[in-house]
């Protein structure tokens, strides 16, 4: 019986590999913004271990416009197949709408994060993260920094489709 399952593992891991999305462009979609905005988020693969994305969120009425702007740097730290572990940095600058002055406010939000991102089989173009970690942010809403833990699951960090 155990060389039964042995060559059934053998087998299965025989077809299993790591993806290679290097040098490919994901574009997707992300809410990690502090201020809320959703935000569309590009994602580059630079090599087997490194990556860099950036996101972006607008919104513009006739009252005041909102923006989030942010880079964010990934490094892959393990792979299996049809996922990477990774540790993240967030760096943002983003406004705030502040109710109490009637105002718009600028901020900044810095977050570190450890996640994963996983691809199901036969559509491996597709990546879904999931990130847990720190963030210091400066909502503009009171005086000073606030300091936050993070748990953001992959409707929330990021779903990313590679081109």
């Amino acid at each position: 019986m155990k060389k039964i399952l042995l060559t059934i593992l053998l087998l299965i891991g025989a077809n299993a590999h790591a993806i290679d999305l290097r040098g490919r462009l994901g574009v997707g979609a992300s809410n990690q913004l502090a201020n809320d905005l959703p935000a569309l988020s590009l994602k580059l693969q630079q090599s087997k271990s490194f990556a860099l994305g950036g996101l972006l969120g607008l919104k513009s009425d006739q009252d005041h416009t909102l923006y989030g702007v942010g880079l964010k740097f990934y490094r892959i730290i393990f792979d299996e197949p049809l996922l990477n572990f990774y540790l993240s940095g967030l760096f943002a600058t983003q406004s705030y709408w502040d109710e109490d002055k009637d105002k718009t406010k600028t901020g900044f939000q810095v977050d570190a994060t450890l996640g994963s991102e996983f691809h199901f089989q036969g559509i491996e173009s597709l990546g879904f993260s999931l990130e847990f970690g720190f963030s210091a942010r400066d909502v503009g809403k009171s005086e000073g920094t606030s300091f936050e833990t993070l748990g953001d699951n992959f409707i929330k960090a990021a779903i990313h489709f590679y081109l």
